[in-house]
Parts: structure tokens; C-alpha cells; sequence
């Protein structure tokens, strides 16, 4: 299996989700909502696709397609989830 390849955009776009999360204390609902979605992420990702337009509040148009490609490969949804604990961690040493 090849190695997950992540684009910058889409890094960004999973860094500013993630500090949301942590920021707002969301880290076990997140957590727990994105592994409950794994079996059906990729049919998640193609509704993002269609939200696109309408989602400009929490991330540019850019960074919700790169996520929402990310979030096609399976292996984009433990990125995130990685992303998002590693984060916390971070937070909980401050």
C-alpha cells in the first residue's frame, strides 16, 4: 500500500479543523463522530463536494475541497483523527 500523500492545502485545512476542535473541547465527540463515519467516509467526502459553496464560515472554498479529497482515501480520515489527538496532547502539556 502506498504512503498517503497529503497536499499542503489540505494540511492546512485538517491543522485549522483540528484547533477548532481542540480549541472548543471537542476532541472526544470528534474523535468518536469520525470513526462512527468510517465506514461510509467516502460517501461523506462526495456530500462535502456538494456543501462546498456554502461552507466559506469555517474554512476557504480551496481548503474544504482539498479536506473533502483527503477524506476520499480512508487513510485521510486517521490523518485527521491523528491530527486532531496530537493536537490535543499538545494543548493538555500547556
Amino acid at each position: 500500500m502506498s504512503a498517503l500523500v497529503v497536499s499542503e492545502e489540505a494540511a492546512a485545512a485538517v491543522d485549522r479543523v483540528a484547533r477548532f476542535v481542540v480549541r472548543f473541547g471537542l476532541t472526544v465527540p470528534a474523535i468518536l463522530a469520525l470513526e462512527s463515519m468510517r465506514p461510509i467516509s467516502f460517501v461523506g467526502s462526495q456530500f462535502m463536494h456538494v456543501l462546498s459553496p456554502s461552507v466559506a464560515a469555517v474554512l476557504s472554498a480551496s481548503e474544504w475541497d482539498a479536506m473533502a479529497a483527503l477524506l476520499e482515501d480512508r487513510r485521510g480520515l486517521d490523518y485527521l483523527i491523528e491530527h486532531i489527538e496530537k493536537l490535543n496532547t499538545e494543548t493538555e502539556r500547556r
